[in-house]
């Protein structure tokens, strides 16, 4: 069966790697956490204390960071690497969630990771999460999907999810930073968050994970058969 590529953007806290690992894994895919490259940058960033305004300073913290995706056998996924550490659980922190948007928004930044993005891709078969994957990175794509939910909802899943790491947070700080995020990654100067105009938009307020994976398969299917003939 021919193989595709799947691009699956959209907001903070939609679920989007959630799917994109699932489909990765039932379509025997390889899954790339776009995300997880701009928030191992973000840290690279944070712990060298890079001013983001020094063009010179970006560019050569650029020079010095090596990603590298590794296999990890007992979740089944694929850890991010920086310069040869596991930072897998260091770039779901909070200091790193409230950062990744400015450093996603600097333009050496984005063409450093486009271009690693796209030589991973150069095969069909793939699986990538972001918010510029079907405008940017792969515009070819067979299949793009737009994802979005209830803000409100979008807030729950977050808090959840920071909360079983910080019991501190609270429902007031996830809102603000969603909300700071979802307005960055919107307006910002390069490749700015929107949906492909022959992206399928994904609503999943009031879908379950299996409700939405048997939705999105039939999607690719459907791709699938129309890129065959």
């Amino acid at each position: 069966m021919k193989k595709i590529i799947i691009t699956i953007d959209g907001y903070s806290s939609c679920g989007k790697s959630t799917l994109a690992r699932q489909l990765a894994s039932q379509l025997n895919y390889l899954y790339i956490d776009s995300g997880a490259m701009y928030r191992a940058i973000t840290l690279y960033f944070i712990q060298h204390r890079i001013e983001y305004s020094d063009h010179v300073e970006v560019k050569n913290a650029l020079a010095s960071i090596h990603l590298e995706f590794v296999h990890n056998q007992i979740s089944g996924y694929s850890d991010m690497f920086l310069n040869d550490e596991n930072v897998e659980q260091l770039i779901r922190e909070m200091l790193v969630a409230e950062k990744v948007s400015e450093v996603a928004a600097i333009r050496a930044v984005r063409e450093f990771a486009v271009a690693q993005q796209q030589k991973m891709g150069e095969q069909s078969g793939i699986v990538m999460d972001g918010r510029d994957i079907g405008t940017v990175v792969f515009p070819h794509a067979e299949l793009k999907i737009f994802m979005t939910a209830d803000p409100a909802i979008r807030v729950e899943r977050r808090f959840k999810e920071l909360y079983a790491k910080n019991p501190n947070i609270t429902l007031h700080e996830v809102k603000e930073n969603l909300e700071l995020r979802d307005y960055i990654d919107a307006n910002r100067e390069v490749s700015p968050l929107r949906r492909a105009d022959d992206a399928i938009i994904l609503d999943n307020s009031q879908l379950n994970m299996q409700e939405q994976l048997d939705l999105v398969m039939q999607w690719v299917e459907d791709a699938i058969m129309a890129h065959s003939s």
